[in-house]
């Protein structure tokens, strides 16, 4: 493959391993990964339960590796004072996000991790790395969650803080204030997980898929709106994903690309695809047996080459740690027309409108008097009676039209009070379930608190057998010491008529 013109000899739709010049980084998995000028950036991440902490730069020009040399300007009294000794120490499970010209590094899990979150930087012009300070609501450090840029605001969900607790809540970071803030949220949010992955859809809807707890593997999609602060929980159309956490997602047009991800046990083999507009799922390729792509922890990012949109994955975890470079040339896809062109009932109520107003125009307008002598000179002259009839029909049309425009305006109002009735279903259908889950959860302590009971019995049963053997044991032990007693007497006895006898012989 010739490095300068690689990208064109890619079939579309389909991964390709990229030949690789030079010495790779190390493998790994739970790495952050940003695409900026034509580079690969990857950070961080763990091999073997150990932290790494190098930045490695791929170049999709050459396809060679480099690693990237980072300077530092610490603040002494900072640093001791929030226990880092490094301004990028080891870590992994972290969030990164392009930035203007740097990277935003957010949270993670490394062995010198603070109490609260810590944004870092890299600066991609001066290679000047450092830590950012901000104010507010700081929402508690975490790894496994996920952030998301919308306009100059990003927006933190979910992950595992540092005694392995499981969270579900929002939090928004102002990046020209560095200010952070709690978001109060309504309706039921998604159950608390982590390595799940989330996606911004027409700069309003925050879309959260899959991820794990302790125990479950989600293959659920929230959606959160973010001008009303409300989560809901739509209904999915398509092919059926499988549950899973450690995956990757990117977004290009109205279509999120999510590459790899697994279960523990097996790995997903497929490339899906989410269609946020329509919301429908589809499966775009797959690979086969123990392919790096169905990795738990790998990465995905996309790069416009020569004008072309491609998918770049890198690392992971499937019972061996990867390093290797994938890339799939996506095939062109028409951008759909807006919604508000596809809908019928919305084109007419545009079309009346239009037309009602231009004739409420027309209606204001005078003819002139000039206009009226031009009409006298023409062979079929027009009567003032024919010219008030014409008015009266358009008058006529434009009372149809304003009708029409009330059917429809009505239909709307009928379509929000079912939307509102479905809400309210949901919503109550929220609460039962809820209501559910809490009594299975009094049940199972009920459970739990009847088992210690039981084996408490149990214990006790096993003492009074215990006992009942060593009554056993004293009866005997006291039948035989009577026996012997009687014995005993018996030998007395006899023996005193003995003598007695002698005496009397004596005599």
């Amino acid at each position: 493959m010739d490095s300068g013109s690689w990208h064109l000899e890619l079939p579309y739709d389909l991964w390709v391993t990229l030949p690789v010049s030079g010495a790779r980084p190390s493998p790994r998995y739970k790495h952050a990964a940003a695409v900026f000028d034509q580079k690969l950036y990857i950070v961080g991440g763990s091999r073997n339960g150990r932290f790494l902490s190098d930045v490695q730069v791929f170049d999709l020009r050459s396809l060679a590796w480099s690693n990237l040399r980072l300077e530092t300007e610490l603040d002494a009294d900072k640093t001791e004072d929030s226990g880092l000794l490094e301004v990028l120490p080891p870590m992994s499970d972290h969030c990164m996000v392009k930035w203007g010209t740097k990277l935003l590094i957010l949270g993670g899990h490394s062995k010198k991790s603070s109490d609260s979150m810590i944004v870092r930087f890299i600066d991609l012009e001066t290679n000047l790395c450092g830590v950012m300070e901000t104010s507010g609501k700081v929402p508690v450090t975490r790894g496994g969650h996920s952030v998301t840029l919308v306009g100059s605001r990003l927006i933190i969900f979910g992950g595992e803080d540092r005694s392995r607790k499981l969270l579900n809540d929002v939090h928004f970071l102002d990046l020209e204030t560095m200010t952070w803030d709690a978001v109060e949220v309504t309706q039921t949010p998604p159950a608390p997980r982590y390595d799940h992955s989330a996606a911004l859809h027409a700069n309003r809807y925050l879309i959260v898929f899959g991820g794990c707890s302790h125990s479950i593997f989600f293959n659920d999609l929230h959606v959160l709106d973010l001008q009303t602060n409300e989560w809901s929980q739509p209904e999915i159309k398509g092919d059926l994903v499988t549950g899973r956490a450690g995956h990757a997602g990117i977004t290009i047009d109205e279509n999120w690309y999510i590459v790899g991800g697994g279960d523990n046990n097996n790995g997903c083999q497929e490339t899906i695809v989410l269609n946020m507009t329509k919301l429908a799922w589809s499966i775009l390729t797959s690979v086969k047996g123990r392919n790096p792509l169905a990795s738990e922890g790998l990465s995905v990012c996309s790069a416009i080459i020569e004008g072309e949109h491609h998918l770049v994955a890198f690392g992971g975890y499937n019972g061996k740690y990867n390093n290797e470079v994938f890339v799939m040339r996506l095939k062109p896809r028409d951008i759909p027309r807006p919604k508000i062109f596809q809908s019928p009932a919305a084109a007419a109520a545009a079309a009346s409108v239009t037309a009602a107003y231009a004739l409420a125009k027309s209606e204001k307008l005078d003819i002139p008097k000039t206009l009226s002598s031009k009409f006298a000179g023409i062979g079929n002259d027009l009567s003032e009676k024919d010219v008030r009839t014409d008015i009266d029909a358009i008058k006529e049309d434009k009372r149809v039209l304003e009708l029409s425009l009330t059917e429809v305006r009505t239909e709307n109002s009928r379509f929000r009070e079912k939307i509102d009735e479905v809400n309210s279903t949901h919503s109550e259908l929220s609460k039962e379930l809820s209501s559910v889950q809490g009594q299975l959860v009094a049940e199972r302590s009920r459970c739990f608190k009847l088992e210690a009971q039981i084996a408490e019995l149990q214990k006790m049963l096993e003492s009074l057998q215990t006992i009942e053997n060593e009554v056993q044991i004293l009866r005997r032990q006291k039948s035989a010491f009577e026996q012997e007693m009687e014995r005993a007497t018996s030998v007395q006895t006899q023996g005193s008529g003995g003598v007695w006898r002698w005496i009397a012989g004596g005599q």
